[in-house]
């Protein structure tokens, strides 16, 4: 079906609106504008799309399925066009955004984010801080960054974020390619190679430490902690250690032959990566704009990765 002629960017901006707030008379305040006239202005965007976007509890408006639906498009589309317009205009003041990047985002998914997005919003600054997950989500929280690129955080954490889900990142056991005890079992050979385990305060410690529980094995005393592609790398290359690090960390490594994974048969190893925000937002003009972009690429290159 092809959209109606007559459904104009006010249909869309005021049923976004009213989505956000679940409430005529809140959106209509915002507005400036009275409640029937809102009230009009949703009613045509039904009949033109031929569907029920709400349905009414008590003074709620919740979206129907076909709701939810169309809202998920119809904001990719404003925020498009939003971005489309802002690039046209590369003289103004472009602002800088603050990313926080966790090392599982940081070697696949964020460079190709990163150089799409000078492509499209060159006027643009993207400042990444990288780092523990617990010093990242603290910047959040403090505002000194503005988004979030990794694993999700835990639930304690989650008080006042809003975390969008891109993929399942699974959590590996690597070593260096032509290891002596390649093809044992992975008990065996973790009771007699040098470990390098997640540090205790990573987001995936805790699966990391179940795993080794579930292999009758306490959490033995690791040679070395680290999340760091360079250094876990350069330790694996010198000698016959093994490392429980994130998949997305080692991709390219994977990939050129350099590491290879040990199969662990542990579904469980595995931990949702997306991005991470302040519900109260407070970000405008540019940089608001420039961080819708960002998450419309993620979403696209996560689509990709999957």
């Amino acid at each position: 079906m092809i959209m109606h002629p007559a459904i104009k960017l006010r249909h869309i901006r005021v049923f976004l609106a009213i989505a956000a707030e679940g409430n005529l008379s809140a959106v209509a305040r915002a507005q400036g504008v009275t409640q029937p006239a809102l009230s009009r202005s949703l009613a045509e965007l039904e009949d033109l799309l031929a569907a029920p976007l709400f349905r009414r509890e008590k003074r709620r408006l919740i979206l129907t399925e076909q709701g939810a639906l169309f809202r998920h498009h119809a904001a990719a589309a404003v925020q498009a066009l939003e971005t489309a317009a802002a690039v046209l205009h590369p003289e103004g003041p472009g602002g800088r955004i603050r990313v926080g990047i966790l090392p599982t985002a940081a070697t696949r998914l964020f460079p190709v984010i990163a150089l799409r997005f000078r492509q499209i919003a060159p006027q643009v600054t993207l400042a990444v801080e990288t780092g523990p997950h617990s010093h990242l989500v603290r910047l959040l929280r403090d505002g000194a960054i503005d988004l979030m690129i990794g694993r999700m955080p835990a639930a304690r954490d989650m008080a006042g974020l809003r975390f969008e889900h891109l993929y399942e990142d699974p959590i590996a056991l690597v070593s260096r390619a032509g290891h002596p005890l390649a093809g044992q079992p992975v008990a065996q050979a973790l009771a007699a190679c040098p470990l390098i385990l997640p540090p205790g305060d990573a987001i995936i410690r805790r699966a990391v430490d179940e795993y080794l529980l579930v292999l009758n094995r306490a959490t033995p005393q690791p040679a070395f902690e680290t999340v760091a592609l360079a250094v876990g790398r350069g330790i694996l290359a010198g000698s016959d250690a093994l490392w429980f690090i994130s998949r997305g960390v080692v991709a390219d490594e994977l990939q050129r032959g350099t590491l290879v994974e040990w199969p662990t048969g542990a579904a469980f190893l595995s931990g949702a990566v997306g991005l991470t925000w302040r519900q109260s937002g407070g970000q405008a003009g540019p940089e608001k704009t420039g961080l819708d972009l960002i998450r419309r690429l993620a979403q696209e290159e996560a689509a990709h990765m999957a």
